[in-house]
C-alpha cells in the first residue's frame, strides 16, 4: 500500500460498483466531514429482506439525512441486523484505517471487510457520520444490477 500518496489525514474512497448519478454525494459528504470532522460513510435505507447483502450500520440520529454510527455489521441475517442502513461505497475515512486493515484477519467469504476496520475505529471512539445522500443509486455489483445501470446510464 502507498500511503504515503495521501497527504491528509482523512481521504475520499470511492467503490467502483456502487454509482450515485443526478447529485454529487461526494461533495455533501466533504461538507458533512468538514462540518462534523470525522468519517463519513454514505448510506440508505434498503428492505429488511436484503440487508444480508450489506455492511448494516447501527445509528443515532443526528438530523433528517444524517446519524452518528454506532457500530456495523457485515452482511447480517435479518434477525441481527441493527437496522435497515446500508453502507453505500463512498467513504471519507481517516488514514488510521490502513493499520487497522493490516492487522485484520480474513472475516466472512475469507475476505478482509472495510467494514470491519471501520468496527475498529468506532470501537476506539474515533466518530463515524452516516449520511443518506440524495441522488440515484445504481448498484453494479451484481450481473442485472450492472446491466440495468448501463441502460440507465446510456439515456443520460
Amino acid at each position: 500500500m502507498r500511503i504515503d500518496l495521501i497527504k491528509d489525514k482523512f481521504f475520499l474512497m470511492l467503490l467502483p460498483d456502487d454509482l450515485i448519478i443526478g447529485k454529487n454525494c461526494s461533495l455533501s459528504m466533504i461538507k458533512l466531514h468538514n462540518q462534523y470532522k470525522s468519517s463519513v460513510i454514505a448510506s440508505k435505507k434498503v428492505k429488511k429482506i436484503d440487508v444480508s447483502r450489506w455492511g448494516i450500520l447501527k445509528i443515532k440520529k443526528i438530523n433528517k439525512n444524517n446519524y452518528l454510527i454506532n457500530d456495523v455489521v457485515e452482511k447480517p441475517s435479518i434477525k441481527k441486523a441493527p437496522s435497515q442502513y446500508a453502507v453505500i461505497g463512498r467513504y471519507i475515512l481517516s488514514k488510521k484505517i490502513f493499520k487497522v486493515l493490516r492487522g485484520l484477519k480474513p472475516g466472512k467469504n475469507g475476505e478482509i471487510h472495510i467494514t470491519d476496520a471501520i468496527k475498529t475505529l468506532i470501537n476506539e471512539k474515533n466518530k463515524f457520520i452516516g449520511h443518506v445522500f440524495a441522488g440515484k443509486y445504481l448498484d453494479c455489483g451484481t450481473m442485472s444490477g450492472y446491466i440495468n445501470s448501463s441502460l440507465k446510464i446510456s439515456k443520460l
